[in-house]
């Protein structure tokens, strides 16, 4: 099977193999592909960049064809996603997986944080009451990294020194998402450096929609997108 390297949101402070099943579930059955679920070390106890080298050794270790043998996965067949945080993850895993040439089939960027501040008009915009709030993004920020850090392309994947020949990517973007601006910012940077690129914005919908199957069918549309992505990334 191709497989999918499923990276969870969270703040890289609270997410969970359980607060994601439903949508890895969800994405394994309509795209055909094994979702392998990332139990990363979270912040404050690992603080950056433990989550960045979990999640790098992870996407090495299914690209080994031993790995693949053993649990029935074609590594040659890869993608890496991610919600919030974990967008950040695979986007950083994405640059990785570039450098060390790596060949990925997909990045799937789900309401991706990519800079070092929460400084963008949406971050204003939406700073309240629309679920992912300012001074929540500042506390995940302080728990998971120092200030002297948040420059290193690792945590703002948007700062990296250059972004052309990284896998194609499908962006799933919430419109009254703080993160809105940087996320469709980061999909402009990408086709800049002429990587192909799929992004879909949701109206009217607030950061972690994805995860609200069961009362937004904007959730079960993007599943349905990213789904779509993969199936066609893994042809």
């Amino acid at each position: 099977l191709p497989v999918l390297l499923s990276l969870p949101g969270g703040g890289s402070t609270s997410a969970t193999l359980e607060t994601h099943d439903s949508l890895c579930r969800q994405l394994a059955l309509h795209s055909g592909a094994a979702v392998v679920a990332l139990d990363y070390r979270l912040a404050p106890e690992h603080r950056f960049p433990t989550a960045v080298d979990d999640c790098w050794a992870a996407l090495q270790a299914l690209a080994r064809p031993d790995t693949g043998a053993r649990l029935g996965l074609d590594g040659t067949r890869l993608a890496v996603g991610g919600d919030s945080a974990g967008g950040t993850l695979a986007a950083v895993s994405a640059l990785m997986a570039r450098d060390a040439g790596l060949p990925l089939a997909l990045q799937v960027l789900i309401t991706p944080g990519t800079i070092a501040h929460a400084d963008t008009p949406s971050h204003a915009r939406f700073a309240q009451g629309f679920l992912l709030e300012r001074a929540q993004v500042e506390w995940f920020f302080d728990q998971y990294i120092a200030q002297a850090d948040r420059t290193d392309w690792r945590f703002a994947p948007a700062l990296a020194a250059d972004h052309e020949g990284v896998a194609p990517a499908c962006l799933v973007i919430a419109e009254c998402d703080a993160l809105v601006d940087e996320a469709v910012a980061y999909g402009d940077l990408l086709r800049a450096a002429g990587v192909a690129v799929d992004l879909e914005i949701w109206r009217g919908v607030t950061h972690d929609f994805i995860k609200m199957g069961r009362m937004l069918p904007e959730a079960a549309q993007a599943r349905q997108f990213i789904a779509h992505a993969l199936r066609k990334a893994f042809e």
